[in-house]
């Protein structure tokens, strides 16, 4: 083997000590929460969750979240799939009146969990017992 490989590594000089090149820096203390705003690097506050942060579910190291129930939203199901409703008739007010604001808006899918279908034929009803004065189109103000 050669001379060079051999050679023992430099000592590296003592953690105590200055270093030469570099001015000793002075310490500043350390502020809890992550670097608050507008630094380097800085993305605003922390915030729980993330890859860091607790889990959702219980069991982790600080056992459940207490304070935070988790809402479980039941799934909306279309009344008219659900009673094999084919052809939704103009003339059941009755019927219709639930899908309509007060103001005479209709209502969107995503507030009465109709389908497309049943939702495109309800719209079309709706809009048919407005014309022969069925339906008012909206209620007085």
């Amino acid at each position: 083997m050669s001379e060079e490989t051999q050679k023992p590594a430099p000592a590296a000089p003592a953690a105590d000590a200055p270093r030469s090149e570099e001015a000793p820096r002075p310490e500043t203390p350390r502020r809890e929460g992550g670097g608050g705003f507008g630094g380097p690097g800085s993305h605003g506050p922390r915030r729980e969750g993330g890859p860091g942060g607790p889990r959702r579910e219980g069991g982790g190291p600080g056992g459940p979240r207490r304070g935070k129930r988790q809402f479980f939203r039941k799934k909306k199901v279309c009344k008219f799939c659900v009673e094999r409703i084919d052809y939704i008739d103009y003339k059941k007010v009755e019927m219709l009146q639930p899908f309509v604001q007060d103001r005479g808006k209709i209502l969107p899918r995503r507030m009465t969990g109709t389908c497309s279908r049943h939702q495109r034929w309800l719209t079309s009803a709706i809009k048919r017992a407005r014309n022969i004065a069925m339906l008012a189109f909206a209620t007085e103000l």
